[in-house]
């Protein structure tokens, strides 16, 4: 059987509604040790993300596309690629 390797992040509802309607299709991490150990030279398949922390939180499975070093507002960064949206479950689209 086949188990996918998961990236879990957690975002805030601003970023997490943009990814929903394909307005933000990359996610930034400062290059800190503790991001550079969580993403450089690791294979990941899926991004799990979610909204929160509580057990009914929001959440939404993306592909991962890859992580990339560039300089951003003159700060070092990862950029996560995103791919498509492979499942979003507790998300009321908001109005």
């Amino acid at each position: 059987m086949f188990k996918s390797a998961i990236l879990h992040l957690n975002l805030h509802r601003e970023w997490f509604a943009a990814i929903v309607v394909k307005t933000k299709r990359t996610e930034y991490r400062r290059r800190t040790p503790y991001w550079k150990a969580r993403l450089e030279n690791r294979k990941y398949d899926v991004i799990q993300f979610r909204h929160g922390y509580a057990t009914n939180a929001p959440e939404m499975q993306v592909e991962f596309l890859g992580v990339r070093r560039i300089k951003k507002d003159g700060k070092n960064v990862h950029t996560i690629r995103l791919g498509k949206i492979l499942k979003i479950k507790r998300w009321q689209k908001q109005t």
